[in-house]
């Protein structure tokens, strides 16, 4: 029978602190990061200037068609002998985050305002407002309401995308749980309350997204 000794693990309770700290950083970062690319992606994906969209789809394809492992490990070892310089760990790790969920953003953005009805443009074309007014006083705030529920379920999915740092050895949770379980010996205790804490993390994030999407939905 194993006896279970949380109380070890827990003498090492900020090793624990710190790496939520550390995800929530990265998943911040890599969220606001990602947002601007994401709508710069979105709308070069609508722009008529055919190398733009071809290059826009290019990129959205590259990041969710390959592991982001596989980004964040060859931005780390691979593209330094591109560069000719080396890349820290966080400045790799960040930069793969942002690119790879801006990538998902990019979609969201653009399904949420080809979601807009056409003739509400056509419309405001119609009393003179130009291309960039119609966007920012008629179309985004449409889009944006129904885009969020998409956005904040991809960010949730953002802070578990985070435990993958760990392979390029940024202190965030899941690697201060291994720092934790290699001083203790507790594999079962360590990455268990590891468990507890992300889901303690995120389940109050799904909820609310749940909740506000039911809500647009009424709304609608």
């Amino acid at each position: 029978m194993y006896h279970w000794d949380f109380y070890v693990v827990f003498q090492s309770f900020d090793l624990f602190l710190w790496g939520i700290w550390a995800t929530f950083l990265y998943t911040v970062g890599s969220i606001l990061i990602g947002g601007i690319v994401g709508l710069a992606a979105a709308f070069a994906r609508l722009s008529r200037f055919a190398p733009l969209r071809i290059a826009a789809r290019t990129y959205q394809e590259v990041f969710r068609c390959t592991p982001l492992l596989v980004q964040i490990l060859w931005a780390y070892y691979a593209l330094p002998l591109l560069v000719g310089y080396t890349i820290s760990n966080t400045t790799a790790g960040l930069l793969m985050l942002s690119f790879y969920v801006g990538s998902f953003y990019a979609e969201i953005f653009r399904g949420g305002i080809n979601a807009v009805d056409k003739g509400q443009t056509e419309a405001a074309l119609a009393v003179g407002m130009s291309g960039l007014q119609n966007m920012r006083h008629i179309v985004l705030p449409q889009a944006v309401k129904k885009m969020m529920p998409a956005f904040i379920n991809q960010s949730v999915i953002q802070v578990k995308n985070t435990s993958l740092l760990y392979a390029i050895s940024i202190p965030e949770l899941t690697y201060m749980t291994a720092v934790v379980n290699s001083e203790t010996y507790r594999p079962l205790e360590s990455f268990t309350l590891a468990g507890v804490m992300y889901f303690a993390l995120l389940f109050p994030l799904t909820q609310f997204a749940d909740v506000l999407e039911r809500r647009m939905r009424r709304s609608d």
